[in-house]
């Protein structure tokens, strides 16, 4: 898959005001500076889409975006934030976790790990709760050219070490740079699979 064309649609404060109709929906989530915005702009191949930042917490509501006319990106806020206040980290919480656990339109939560440092407990956490409620999702470790190759190697090793004391096998993951634009087409790839996938059982 190329994309072609990716429109901002708008920003909402819950799942209740996303769009309506029945596109495809992927979802990017991680904790607050991981490289979230750069890797959308990287996939999209435009550089002002999502908007990047050195301040944590950019995104603060569900940004929706429209791919090639056929499926939306997500951009969910970060957790893990800490410089907001706690009624403010409660808000966000909930409406993340009433979008990914009841948006019937949603296919895969894309989860991004940050490749440089060794595995977050919040991570962990975060990911059980999406096996717990049932949604389907990836990991994606970015910002691999931060590092020495060993050290990334290293902390994905772990990373897949912590997770395997919960889970009996681990889920598709990729590796991402956003500055060599690794991983892009693997990505791009898989929601394309997805996507045939769900026209051909439309079809049946």
């Amino acid at each position: 898959m190329q994309i072609h064309e990716a429109i901002f649609i708008g920003s909402y404060p819950s799942f209740e005001l996303c769009p309506k109709d029945d596109k495809p929906e992927y979802a990017f989530i991680g904790r607050s500076n991981v490289g979230k915005s750069s890797l959308i702009n990287m996939l999209c191949d435009r550089k002002g889409l999502a908007k990047t930042s050195n301040k944590p917490g950019k995104t603060q509501q569900i940004n929706y975006f429209l791919i090639n006319q056929t499926w939306y990106l997500v951009d969910l806020p970060g957790y893990g934030y800490a410089i907001i206040s706690k009624k403010m980290r409660q808000q966000w919480r909930r409406m993340i976790e009433n979008y990914l656990a009841k948006r019937p339109n949603l296919q895969c939560a894309f989860v991004l790990i940050d490749a440089n440092i060794s595995p977050q407990q919040n991570d962990i956490e975060f990911i059980n709760w999406l096996g717990k409620m049932l949604v389907p999702y990836v990991i994606v470790f970015t910002k691999t050219d931060r590092s020495k190759p060993l050290e990334i190697e290293e902390n994905i090793n772990k990373f897949r070490k912590a997770l395997l004391e919960y889970w009996e096998e681990l889920p598709m993951q990729f590796i991402t740079s956003s500055n060599k634009g690794l991983g892009k087409a693997e990505l791009l790839t898989f929601i394309t699979q997805a996507n045939e996938q769900i026209l051909t059982n439309n079809t049946k």
